[in-house]
């Protein structure tokens, strides 16, 4: 059973944030969570970021009041901390996490595979936790993420997570943790298959005559335009399919396959289905 909670971060403000926020690891995604927070008005001074290979633009944040790397020891107990480092980094940075755990604390995890079981067997026993999974488009504002809390996380910190996720893209809340699995598979995973996509149809194209660099701008655009008015309407995806394609038409033709029992659906459910498995597998 899922409860959809998502937002558009432009109706989130981090302006109130109750106390301080502590960044574990500011790569890709820690860093476009952290370019997020503070257009969403959370001031750098509210902010400690652990991270051994800072970018440039992280280490000049430090002239704006963000504490980098500092001393934990004794500091005041954060509203938050996100754990964003790769999850084969977590035996080793999950000692540095467990002293600011409890209390009044939330933990927010995105780091892959790491489920609550492993976060709550390295942390206290009151800990507050929030496992999550977000995706690329993050990285410019449009990801989805998809989170699920242990019973220890109050309702406060629930909407405290939720606003430090919505600072990236939507958000949606379910209530059973297996679930993370497909979600990994169709939107963890989802980006590539959009990439492929794109990829194939250029293939296609030069195949059927066309300049190659020229099939590669009309793929390419194609999937960028498609997504951003399947992005900005309100019609659900079939719909837009179906507006699109004229009877006994060229779309048409080329959907006759793509629909077939061999076509898409049933490829997309394979490929999903596999990456399902193996996130479980990683899961252990």
């Amino acid at each position: 059973m899922s409860q959809s909670s998502a937002s558009a971060n432009q109706a989130i403000s981090l302006h109130d944030f109750p106390g301080p926020l502590v960044l574990v690891g500011a790569g890709k995604m820690g860093g476009a969570m952290l370019d997020g927070w503070l257009q969403l008005g959370l001031p750098p001074a509210c902010i400690a970021v652990i991270e051994p290979q800072p970018s440039a633009e992280v280490a000049a944040l430090a002239a704006r009041g963000l504490r980098l790397n500092p001393s934990l020891n004794g500091a005041h107990e954060p509203a938050a901390v996100v754990i964003a480092v790769k999850p084969q980094n977590a035996a080793e940075i999950m000692p540095l996490v467990a002293p600011m755990a409890g209390g009044a604390t939330v933990i927010l995890s995105i780091m892959a595979g790491k489920t609550i079981g492993f976060l709550a067997k390295e942390l206290p026993p009151e800990a507050a936790i929030v496992r999550s999974m977000p995706n690329l488009p993050a990285s410019i504002g449009r990801g989805i993420t998809v989170a699920v809390a242990n019973p220890r996380v109050t309702s406060a910190q629930r909407e405290l997570a939720h606003k430090l996720l919505a600072a990236t893209g939507a958000v949606e809340w379910v209530e059973d943790e297996p679930l993370l699995d497909a979600v990994t598979a169709v939107s963890g995973s989802g980006p590539a298959y959009v990439f492929l996509l794109a990829e194939s149809l250029a293939k296609a194209g030069a195949a059927a005559g066309l300049p190659a660099d020229l099939a590669a701008r009309l793929a390419r655009a194609t999937v960028a335009g498609s997504g951003e008015l399947l992005h900005r309407s309100p019609l659900d995806a079939a719909v837009l399919r179906q507006n699109v394609t004229s009877p006994g038409g060229t779309t048409a033709a080329a959907l006759e396959l793509l629909m077939s029992e061999q076509g898409l659906d049933g490829l997309m459910r394979s490929a999903v289905a596999a990456a399902t498995r193996r996130s479980r597998e990683l899961a252990g």
